[in-house]
């Protein structure tokens, strides 16, 4: 009797000491968060595989990292009810779980990683940062997940220039660099196809391919430290740095209100008007619409105040998007994948007016793109996606608005803009959380 009660109170003692993990107990939470994160899953979703599939290339011509065929998030130092949403949302608690992997990952959605290369850590943190020195490794590597199970991962070398979401908290978050570029959610709002993902992983390496070394000039050579940590967690449901994303994009916002003019400065009051009546309708926000042409106009104008609001490092990476846009679409031709996927994307997010990104093409870009497709022989296909509305006729209508181009275009040749570093998001998100020390895990 004594034998079974010691054994009784050793089980009672262990389920004592073993952590507790969030489940979800149906209690209210922010529906707006709770949107953003399924809106951040669904994206992770349709990104990763794209990101494997662009590694299909293994492009010769590029700088290159390694990536995973899957995705985690952790839902760690969140508050309670909002650990509560992310359990709702995409069944992720404070454990690293895998929101979004490729056809071929060893790991699938809702996996739960417990060691990583025999490496174990009650901190999520400390096995995100486990996670991404492995991969950057660039080695096979196993990883057991709870319930015992192990597995090997093996990393894929891509282009360089990480695409990732916004985290769900800032979800209107954008940032250029060359290592990494943050996506505002709406990108996803549209209904990602695989070709229109893949377009947007191949654009985020062509800014990097095509404008690294304007930025690295801009940077002024500081040294960056916390590059595998830091990278990492800006979109993985840490809440330290979605803080930091908080920070940055209410910078942002107040630089933007500086760029725009009052004719879009209204424009984009009309539309965040409209979007709040719509939610408060409860209808189906960004339903698309047939355009006019001064509609198009608009939301090209649109598109150039906000890539005229960009700041830091992004300002540089925005003088290339043009040679981005003909960077992905030579690279969707090779991947066998529709090279107009970048054109369709435009247009779903302008019928939407969804323009507070980078994926809706100013006037310029526009018209540079559609000149390069007609040279491919796809000019009446271009124009069959922007509805029959030619983008040398808006680029003539553009111009003759009230918008100086000079307060919106870009230029290659364009001398690289001194921003004062005073504060540590100055020079963007991407740039401050570069370099934000951070031990390494062999440390811990």
């Amino acid at each position: 009797m004594r034998w079974i009660f010691s054994c009784f109170l050793v089980l009672l003692l262990a389920a004592c000491a073993a952590p507790k993990y969030t489940v979800d107990d149906g209690r209210k939470v922010d529906e707006v968060l709770l949107g953003n994160i399924r809106s951040f899953g669904a994206g992770e979703q349709v990104l990763r595989p794209a990101i494997m599939r662009a590694a299909v290339l293994q492009d010769p011509a590029c700088d290159t990292q390694w990536e995973l065929p899957f995705s985690v998030a952790s839902s760690e130092d969140w508050s309670v009810d909002d650990r509560v949403a992310w359990v709702r949302a995409l069944g992720v608690d404070e454990r690293l779980t895998v929101v979004a992997a490729a056809i071929d990952s060893p790991l699938k959605v809702g996996d739960r990683l417990q060691e990583i290369d025999g490496y174990q850590a009650d901190n999520a943190e400390k096995m995100l940062l486990a996670l991404v020195e492995r991969r950057d490794a660039g080695k096979p590597f196993n990883v057991k997940l709870w319930g015992g199970k192990s597995l090997k991962v093996s990393p894929a070398k891509v282009c360089r220039g990480y695409a990732r979401w916004a985290p769900p908290n800032s979800p209107q978050t954008q940032d250029y660099h060359w290592l990494l570029s943050v996506h505002p959610l709406e990108v996803v709002q549209v209904g990602l196809t695989e070709d229109e993902a893949l377009w947007v992983v191949l654009w985020t390496q062509g800014v990097s391919e095509e404008g690294g070394a304007r930025m690295k000039t801009y940077h002024y050579g500081t040294k960056v430290v916390g590059t595998l940590y830091n990278l990492f967690t800006i979109a993985s449901g840490v809440k330290g740095a979605a803080l930091a994303a908080e920070a940055a994009i209410s910078a942002a916002q107040t630089a933007a209100a500086g760029v725009a003019t009052e004719i879009i400065k209204r424009q984009l009051i009309e539309q965040a008007t409209a979007a709040a009546a719509a939610r408060m309708r409860g209808e189906l926000l960004g339903a698309a619409r047939k355009l006019t042409q001064q509609q198009v106009v608009g939301a090209l104008q649109a598109a150039a105040a906000n890539r005229g609001s960009l700041s830091g490092v992004a300002w540089v990476a925005a003088t290339v998007f043009e040679h981005a846009d003909v960077w992905a679409y030579g690279r969707m031709e090779q991947l066998k994948a529709d090279p107009l996927a970048g054109f369709t994307l435009h247009q779903k997010l302008i019928e939407r007016g969804l323009v507070s990104n980078s994926m809706a093409f100013d006037a310029d870009r526009l018209n540079a793109l559609n000149k390069f497709a007609q040279e491919r022989g796809r000019g009446d296909d271009v124009l069959a996606v922007l509805q029959g509305i030619k983008p040398d006729e808006l680029l003539t209508a553009v111009a003759e608005m009230p918008v100086a181009s000079a307060q919106t275009g870009f230029s290659y040749e364009d001398p690289v803009q001194d921003v004062s570093a005073t504060q540590p998001f100055a020079r963007g998100l991407i740039d401050g959380m570069l370099n934000m020390p951070v031990a390494s895990a062999a440390s811990m």
